[in-house]
Order: structure tokens, then C-alpha cells, then sequence
């Protein structure tokens, strides 16, 4: 299927009223960067394309025209069935083209949890890269894939290490750490005591470590003597 004909597609499913929200929830771009087409549609969408192949044309019109078509080429790379190299090529090819935070964050390859020793590196260098979300599509998939038995303590000075002072990478590693205070207490709560991450992250992560059902309400009255 050719980019002309998803296209076609897209503005089939369209919906204008949704559209106008989904301006409202990510400022930044003109109503009519947005079709107006719900996620789940456009995961079931991706699905049926990838099943249907013959749909490189659409992966190399880069730059897209819509936020639609950013959002289903992430959900395609996340369905196709390729190796660990190709699937890293092909995030390696869009990730610059990646504009806001929403294609950022729902970018998930279930892939990179099965290969943590060839994904981490990737990650760790996504996370240098001064492109904002292609640097924050780093953070967001260390804390996804990485904050469990994958975990390893110097992954925190990785991400620690992000000092940028955009608010969209400084709220992902905020959401980072507090998701670390949740799964790995013992060893992020040092990065809090030491106070280690610019003030207004530090702020952010106990703001948003204290908001977390996963974090207990003792550690929480711990946490709040640092803010």
C-alpha cells in the first residue's frame, strides 16, 4: 500500500472533532497538521498493513505530512516481524522526523525488550543525540524496557546524565525517575538524597513519584522532606 493510498485511508477514518482535540493536546502545530483519527484505529490500521506488505513507499516518504501518518509509521515498525538490526535501521530512518511528544511516546518495539545487550547501546546514544525526541524516545524506552530485571544501576547515570532544559525532556526524565522510585527504591532514592538532577527536575520527580499508586505512602513521606 502506497503512501497515496494511506492517505486515502487515513482521511476515510477521519474524524474533525477529534481532530481539534488532539491540536489542544499537542500545542505547537496548526489544526490542519491533525486528520482527526482515533489510536485504536489507527493500531488496527497498521496491523492490517504490515498483514498486507508491500508498504516501503509509505516508510520512505519522509518527511510526512500528518501527524497520522507519524503516529500509524510508528505503530507499523512496532508490528513488523524483522530482525534486531533491520527493525534498529528503520527506527535509526524515522526517528529525526519525530515532531511531539505523543509519536514519541506511543514508538514502542517490543522487539528491545528481547535484545537488551544490542538495544541498550542504542539507547544510551538516542539519549545524547540533540535531536529533542529523538533524545527523549531514548528515555522513554530505557524506563520501558529497562527498569526491571533488565535493570542495571549505572542505567540511572545514563539518564541522569540528559541535561537538557527543555521541558518535554526534562518532564521524560522526571517520569524516568519516578517510575525508577517505583521499581528500584533502593537505588534511585540516592539520586534524591544527593539531590543529583537539575532542581526543577528534582521537583518534578518527587512531584510525580508522589502521584504514583506504586510508590508507598511511607517512601512518599520520605520523599517530601527533599522537595
Amino acid at each position: 500500500m502506497d503512501a497515496v493510498n494511506i492517505k486515502s485511508r487515513l482521511y476515510c477514518l477521519r474524524d474533525e472533532k477529534y481532530a481539534d482535540f488532539s491540536a489542544k493536546l499537542i500545542p505547537g502545530f496548526e489544526n490542519g497538521y491533525f486528520v482527526g483519527v482515533r489510536t485504536p484505529l489507527l493500531r488496527a490500521f497498521a496491523r492490517e498493513i504490515v498483514r498486507a506488505g508491500d508498504y516501503e513507499n509509505f516508510l520512505t516518504s519522509l518527511p510526512h505530512e500528518y501527524f497520522e501518518e507519524n503516529l500509524l509509521h510508528a505503530f507499523i515498525l512496532a508490528n513488523e516481524k524483522l530482525s534486531v538490526e533491520e527493525t534498529i535501521k528503520r527506527v535509526e530512518l524515522f526517528l529525526p522526523y519525530i515532531d511531539n511528544w505523543a509519536v514519541c511516546d506511543q514508538f514502542s518495539v517490543k522487539l528491545f525488550g528481547k535484545y537488551p545487550s544490542v538495544i541498550y547501546p542504542y539507547l544510551k546514544k538516542w539519549m545524547t543525540s540533540d535531536h529533542l525526541y529523538t533524545c527523549r524516545f531514548g528515555v522513554v524506552n530505557s524506563m520501558r524496557f529497562f527498569l526491571d530485571e533488565k535493570f542495571e544501576p549505572y542505567m540511572l547515570d545514563d539518564v541522569a546524565a540528559v541535561t537538557t532544559g527543555d521541558y518535554y525532556m526534562q518532564m521524560a526524565v522526571a517520569w524516568y525517575f519516578a517510575t525508577a522510585l517505583a521499581k528500584q527504591w533502593n537505588t534511585a532514592i540516592s539520586f534524591v538524597e544527593r539531590r543529583r538532577l537539575p532542581a526543577v527536575v528534582h521537583r518534578m520527580t518527587i512531584r510525580k513519584a508522589l502521584e504514583s499508586f506504586r510508590v508507598g505512602e511511607e517512601q512518599k513521606g520520605y520523599l517530601r522532606k527533599f522537595l
